[in-house]
């Protein structure tokens, strides 16, 4: 993706993509609270800090600015679009994919310990 198609993803509001999040999860069975629970990890946000951001509609850009992100999040591995997410170098863009990629897995029906990387050895 080029700088000037960045620029624009990190100016939508999240609550414009969010919708579609749900939609497509609700489609594949799953619910609006899993969806919610797999963007609080991802991004350290409260259920009530999400629901500011959304009903603020907060920039993605602003919005990962905004959250503590899950140092396991860097576990998350794979493609989005094409991309391989372990190639993503623009920082916030990355942040957007892993994002993707949870929704993604979230959809495919993944149990939420893989989609949350729980799967570790303690």
């Amino acid at each position: 993706m080029n700088s000037k198609n960045n620029q624009r993803v990190y100016a939508m509001s999240v609550a414009s993509v969010y919708r579609l999040y749900i939609e497509k999860v609700e489609r594949k069975g799953r619910t609006k609270e899993e969806l919610d629970e797999v963007i609080r990890w991802l991004t350290g946000h409260s259920q009530e800090s999400l629901d500011r951001e959304l009903a603020n509609k907060t920039t993605f850009e602003v919005f990962f600015a905004h959250a503590r992100l899950n140092p396991d999040r860097s576990l998350i591995t794979g493609s989005v679009c094409g991309v391989r997410l372990e190639e993503i170098e623009e920082p916030l863009m990355k942040e957007i994919r892993y994002l993707d990629k949870l929704v993604d897995e979230l959809a495919k029906g993944r149990p939420m310990a893989k989609i949350l990387r729980q799967q570790r050895a303690a």
